[in-house]
């Protein structure tokens, strides 16, 4: 499954199109990159309402593939490279949203299946986003 991305698009319309697919795994934006297996700092975070012409430094139309078996560092280092956008992975884990750090060799498909087995809580700001794994 791929998705098109515009410069139109929202950093929103992103997420939206993503969550519909794996509603227990979510994926935000950064003001700056971060290596594999590294988090992002919170306080990098771009609101979700952000144009993504107003952010990208690659201003081009582009296909992100989110396949099941994509993994969370390929699917990052996609739209990096495709996009010039700094992207991070989080899973639900209860009701916390965690970063893929150390599971960024999993495949969406084992991440989606990792975070929905544990029950769901009500959901924790992204302003607390600090937490990882």
């Amino acid at each position: 499954m791929k998705i098109f991305i515009t410069e139109e698009f929202l950093l929103e319309s992103i997420q939206n199109e993503f969550r519909a697919v794996y509603p227990n795994l979510k994926i935000l934006f950064f003001k700056n990159p971060h290596a594999a297996y590294e988090g992002s700092l919170p306080s990098e975070l771009l609101p979700s309402g952000t144009p993504i012409d107003e952010i990208r430094n690659i201003h081009a139309a582009g296909w992100i593939d989110i396949g099941p078996q994509v993994t969370a560092k390929q699917l990052e280092r996609q739209f990096l490279r495709q996009l010039g956008l700094n992207a991070q992975v989080f899973r639900r884990s209860g009701a916390a949203w965690l970063e893929t750090t150390a599971t960024d060799d999993r495949t969406l498909q084992e991440l989606e299946a990792l975070a929905s087995q544990i029950p769901a809580g009500p959901e924790i700001p992204e302003t607390d986003l600090n937490e990882q794994t």
